[in-house]
């Protein structure tokens, strides 16, 4: 059996004030403690107006003052944004104020667009030296920093461990040679997932932070008790990514989303939804399952897709009491 986490992006819903995308990610956390889910990562985007995650270190500092147990981290620090000092401060501070709750993963892409990345104030050539800068945030984390005299404080001696975030072969054979568990991006980017984990597996060598490999890979998913609910779920989900990524979020018409929907761009931004476990609770079970062993998963992370705050925790609570032994099995009370 797989582990299962959460993906948490803090969307904000239309008319709503970023306060109440936290206060949702609060309750999301929580919820998801309460039912025995390993831990919840938060992802680095800019310039997004529905995505309201894009200081996680923030976020995480936030929702770990609100629970007690379950792991929170970055999926993921978009690295070349950053200075590796400034994030092993970030995640040292992290780790003294939550101990042994903490996770760092890290991403090489801008999480935005070319304007928003010139606003940053990045050099586009940074993501060149992504493999050094892991090293050198790893040196920062541990008990020798690779720059004598520069150490981290917080952060020297937390060793937070690292995950490799990707969503191409770049990302697996970084993962393997530096021995660090392995997180696909496949819920929203398919493509290379099974030959990346081939070849993260192939090209992995123990490190003193894993003895073998660890794969995470992300799926969406969406359950209801009922198939019609599902189905009716899910089609909002795709309809309103449609109208976020390619109609930039403007209001439009039933008859102009579906032509949206219908175009090259629309069917490309739906074709990133490829792994959904979507439908009632042996429909979900059995996707999650078969996809798991068809990655070969250590770990699945769960990018929630319903809606609406009721239809995620919903869709928590089924997977939950099908896929975590120990989970409550009076939580769907709770939301209804």
């Amino acid at each position: 059996m797989p582990t299962l986490s959460i993906l948490d992006f803090a969307h904000i819903f239309d008319g709503e004030d970023v306060s109440v995308s936290f206060a949702r990610s609060v309750e999301l956390a929580q919820h998801a403690e309460r039912l025995g889910y390993e831990r919840i990562w938060y992802a680095e985007h800019h310039n997004m107006k529905s995505i309201a995650s894009s200081a996680p270190a923030v976020l995480i500092s936030h929702v770990g003052a609100k629970t007690n147990s379950i792991r929170l981290g970055s999926g993921g620090v978009m690295l070349p944004n950053h200075s590796p000092l400034t994030i092993a401060e970030q995640f040292g501070t992290l780790a003294g104020l939550y101990p042994n709750r903490i996770d760092l993963g890290l991403g090489r892409a801008p999480g935005t667009d070319m304007r928003t990345l010139q606003a940053l104030r990045r050099d586009p050539r940074a993501a060149e030296s992504f493999p050094q800068d892991v090293q050198e945030l790893a040196g920062f984390l541990g008990d020798k920093s690779l720059i004598p005299g520069v150490e981290a404080t917080p952060g020297k001696g937390s060793h937070v461990p690292l995950y490799i975030l990707g969503s191409s072969l770049f990302g697996a054979q970084l993962a393997g040679m530096l021995g660090l568990p392995y997180a696909f991006a496949s819920h929203f980017a398919p493509t290379h997932l099974e030959e990346a984990v081939k070849v993260y597996r192939e090209r992995f060598e123990p490190s003193e932070q894993l003895a073998e490999p660890y794969v995470i890979a992300a799926v969406n998913v969406l359950a209801a008790d009922t198939e019609e609910d599902a189905a009716s779920q899910l089609e909002k989900a795709r309809r309103d990514r449609v109208k976020r990524m390619v109609g930039r979020g403007h209001d439009y018409s039933d008859a102009e989303v579906e032509m949206l929907m219908n175009s090259a761009q629309g069917q490309q931004v739906l074709a990133m939804l490829k792994y959904t476990a979507s439908g009632t609770a042996p429909q979900v079970k059995e996707y999650l399952l078969r996809f798991a062993n068809f990655v070969e998963a250590d770990e699945l992370m769960l990018s929630p897709l319903s809606p609406s705050t009721a239809g995620v925790h919903r869709t928590l609570d089924i997977v939950a009491e099908q896929l975590l032994p120990d989970a409550p099995r009076n939580s769907a009370a709770e939301t209804k």
